[in-house]
């Protein structure tokens, strides 16, 4: 038989009090001090945020500003203007010319003709100085007094006339001269007669008047074209005798009357895009280089904005550094809660800035927690002394009984207030073990303690 002397010293320990003691949390005078226990439930959790009343520390302005802040971009003025802007004619309407009878071509001065014989080695070679070998073409130019210059046959007038009148008149004059009138006349150079043009064209310039009646949209085809951007706006203007006819842009394009309108010797066309060509160009022309002062003046005043953002973006950097740096060497203010008991990690937690805190943010957020081994999910606590300096020794427990899925979400209900403590405390069975980790070195030195 075996007796074991040990039991009874750990029972006699025990009863002196040399061994482990746990943190106990009890309903009543304890110490002087009066404890009392609330549970927290959906109910009285409203009671425990309200007991005292808490704003969070707030983050220094710099957290909360921006380095554009108050900011834009400058609105920039110009000087006035001098000039104003032209704005578009009334609805046009069409004031054509008298219509010009159909005539035939008559001969001018400044144009060339060419007079063409044949029989070759005959006298008409040796007298006209037209023809060589079998055909000889001679061209001559009409000149101020209207007469052209053969040899040997004299000066012969034919300006104004047609084509079929100064062949009758050469061929008289061949006749006196008894020379064969076998010849041939026509028109080489056409410059006599002409219609300038000129305004919104490709390229303005002159078009002749030919043996074929000159139009006015083949005049306008001549110069390459109307190249008016607004041709709602344009009109094409022709002068004829001291007067002024108009056909707008717009009708001319799709009206085949207006485009076959006839021109004659003397008319100048004129395209106007503008209503007032002179002082819309001035305007125009003033306003690019106002533009141009508003967008220099713009950079200038952007680069000025952005070198004062920089400036200000570095100095709420530095605002939060400096804050940081305060926190981390422990000089700025900050509300702590105290975290006790079965937890992986026992300390101060400090109460973020901002925002209120619950126990589950400084359970789980300050990285401590509960170990699952050892602490007793059943008995959470939060300590708060009383606000009251009369009543400074009384302290309330609010517990949660975090096993229960109301528990738990307790948890995220309860709200801290600086100097909490947030105590855990142990299963029984882990009361239990340190109670005999701490007791197997006395039991296994004493005197009479053996295993068989």
């Amino acid at each position: 038989m075996r007796r074991l002397y040990s039991l009874s010293l750990v029972l006699l320990m025990s009863g002196c009090g040399i061994i482990y003691h746990s943190p106990v949390i009890q309903d009543g005078v304890v110490d002087g001090g009066k404890v009392r226990v609330i549970d927290v439930t959906p109910e009285t959790v409203i009671a425990a945020n309200r007991q005292q009343a808490y704003q969070p520390r707030a983050l220094p302005a710099a957290f909360s500003q921006t380095a554009g802040s108050g900011g834009g971009v400058p609105q920039v003025t110009g000087p006035d203007t001098a000039f104003e802007p032209q704005t578009r004619p009334e609805e046009l309407v069409a004031r054509l010319p008298p219509p010009v009878p159909a005539e035939p071509y008559r001969i001018g001065v400044g144009d060339v003709v060419l007079l063409a014989t044949k029989t070759p080695g005959t006298s008409v070679e040796e007298l006209t100085g037209l023809l060589a070998a079998e055909n000889r073409r001679q061209g001559y130019t009409v000149q101020d007094d209207g007469s052209i210059a053969i040899p040997d046959v004299g000066r012969v007038r034919i300006a104004e006339m047609t084509l079929e009148e100064a062949e009758g008149v050469l061929f008289q004059r061949l006749l006196e001269r008894q020379i064969d009138p076998s010849f041939s006349l026509e028109i080489a150079e056409f410059n006599a007669r002409k219609v300038s043009i000129g305004g919104a064209v490709a390229q303005p310039g002159v078009a002749p008047i030919t043996l074929i009646p000159l139009t006015l949209d083949n005049a306008l085809a001549a110069v390459g074209g109307i190249t008016a951007a607004d041709r709602d706006a344009a009109v094409i203007r022709i002068y004829r005798d001291g007067s002024l006819y108009e056909v707008p842009v717009k009708d001319f394009l799709v009206s085949p009357r207006y485009q076959k309108l006839r021109l004659v010797d003397g008319d100048s066309v004129y395209v106007d895009a503008e209503f007032d060509l002179g002082k819309a160009q001035a305007y125009f022309a003033e306003q690019i280089e106002l533009g141009q002062f508003k967008q220099a003046s713009r950079q200038s005043a952007m680069q000025i904005l952005t070198q004062a953002t920089e400036l200000r973006r570095a100095q709420l950097s530095e605002e939060r550094d400096n804050f940081s740096a305060r926190i981390e060497h422990g000089a700025e203010p900050q509300d702590y809660v105290y975290l006790s008991g079965e937890m992986k990690k026992q300390g101060r937690w400090p109460l973020p800035y901002g925002q209120v805190a619950s126990l589950a943010d400084a359970l789980y957020e300050s990285g401590g927690g509960a170990p699952n081994m050892t602490a007793d999910p059943r008995q959470i606590y939060v300590l708060r002394a009383s606000a009251d300096p009369r009543e400074f020794s009384g302290i309330t427990a609010w517990h949660v009984d975090g096993s229960s899925a109301v528990g738990m979400m307790m948890l995220t209900r309860l709200e801290l207030r600086p100097r909490d403590i947030v105590f855990i405390s142990e299963q029984p069975v882990t009361r239990w073990g340190r109670v005999v980790d701490q007791l197997s070195p006395n039991f296994l030195g004493l005197p009479g303690a053996y295993v068989e």
